[in-house]
């Protein structure tokens, strides 16, 4: 087996022998101004904990319960406002893409890429995002076990990922709900790659709440403290400074401080 990572993300390095390193965000690039605003609260939060931090938002959610849910500003307007971020605060960044074509435009601006839970076989997203000579952050699915992620690691080193990330997002247990199982973390890092748990969409409640997603965000700094306790190379999240008012994933988004204090819980663990 080889040896986890480290993979580097713009300066921060991320894996065996480095500290914990944090990926976080807005659910989506609403403005330039939130992405600023977020990413500021959590860029202080993790230099005062002693850790990495990687600035992340979407330009883009495709993947909606409704036809009618909010998906941000698109790509244009999504990659300037990560961009303006990612150089005003000082820091690396990630997004997710949905469609091959999208691979380059998002590796143009971003230091990784990443793709989305439910698009984690898509092969030829795969190795487009790979192909971009980018490290790759991968969810695994609500509907797939912990040791089929060698598999997806396997479709990213073919393609020539600079790194692979793998990271655990709860899954599927019944209609509307979602339980993470703390053993995927020691599966995936079987794989050798730096592992990642995503604290905030673990506590998701998928289509829950009349046409959008409910979710229990009280728990993810829970289930954080767990994972750290377990071993992870990152912590995955998302902050706002009005939840409430978000585009999308507004009941597990963190509000900026209980983030700030999330973070420095899980440093301590780890």
């Amino acid at each position: 087996m080889r040896v986890a990572g480290p993979v580097a993300v713009g300066g921060v390095r991320i894996g065996a022998g480095e500290p914990l390193a944090v990926i976080g965000g807005p659910c989506a690039a609403e403005s330039p101004q939130l992405c600023l605003e977020a990413g500021a609260a959590l860029r202080d939060a993790c230099k005062a904990a002693g850790v990495g931090y990687v600035f992340k938002a979407s330009f883009d959610k495709a993947n909606r319960t409704s036809g009618s849910s909010g998906r941000g500003p698109g790509m244009d307007e999504g990659l300037a406002a990560i961009a303006r971020a990612k150089e005003e605060l000082g820091v690396p960044a990630i997004t997710d893409i949905h469609l091959p074509g999208q691979a380059a435009a998002a590796a143009a601006v971003c230091d990784a890429l990443q793709i989305p839970a439910f698009l984690c076989r898509q092969t030829d997203l795969l190795a487009a995002a790979a192909a971009t000579g980018l490290p790759v952050l991968v969810k695994k699915g609500q509907f797939l076990a912990p040791w089929d992620m060698s598999e997806v690691a396997a479709k990213l080193e073919a393609a020539g990922a600079a790194g692979v990330l793998l990271c655990e997002r709860g899954t599927m247990f019944g209609y509307r709900n979602l339980v993470v199982d703390m053993r995927a973390l020691a599966i995936m890092r079987e794989t050798g790659w730096p592992v990642v748990f995503d604290a905030t969409h673990s506590t998701q409640l998928p289509g829950a709440a009349e046409g959008a997603s409910g979710g229990e965000r009280e728990m993810a700094p829970v289930l954080a403290r767990a994972a750290a306790a377990v071993g992870i190379d990152a912590l995955f999240l998302e902050a706002h400074p009005r939840p409430a008012e978000a585009v999308s994933d507004a009941a597990v988004q963190l509000p900026l401080p209980q983030a700030a204090a999330a973070i420095a819980s899980v440093a301590r663990i780890a």
